[in-house]
């Protein structure tokens, strides 16, 4: 993860990118491990933010992808919008 470093600071600043630790128990990471090496699942950043102890705290979640009739229900608006639109302006 990328961190940047505090730019009035001197030579004790920390490294801006560097490894990380999760701060889980065994059985949370595990349990996303498992479900992130699923068909579809993905583990996603929502938010980062620096506590008030200076801790960088990230939330995640667990992503399930969209399935291939979603994909095309979402392409079919989008035309029968750009029609609508196109319709419109003559």
């Amino acid at each position: 993860m990328h961190i940047a470093e505090y730019s009035m600071g001197s030579f004790y600043n920390h490294e801006a990118k560097r490894d990380r630790q999760l701060l889980l128990t065994k059985r949370e990471l595990k349990k996303l491990k498992e479900k992130g090496e699923e068909r579809g699942f993905t583990i996603v950043p929502l938010r980062i933010f620096i506590s008030a102890r200076g801790f960088a705290k990230v939330e995640i979640a667990l992503a399930q992808g969209k399935k291939d009739f979603d994909k095309r229900e979402n392409i079919k608006e989008r035309d029968v919008k750009r029609e609508l639109d196109r319709v419109m302006k003559f």
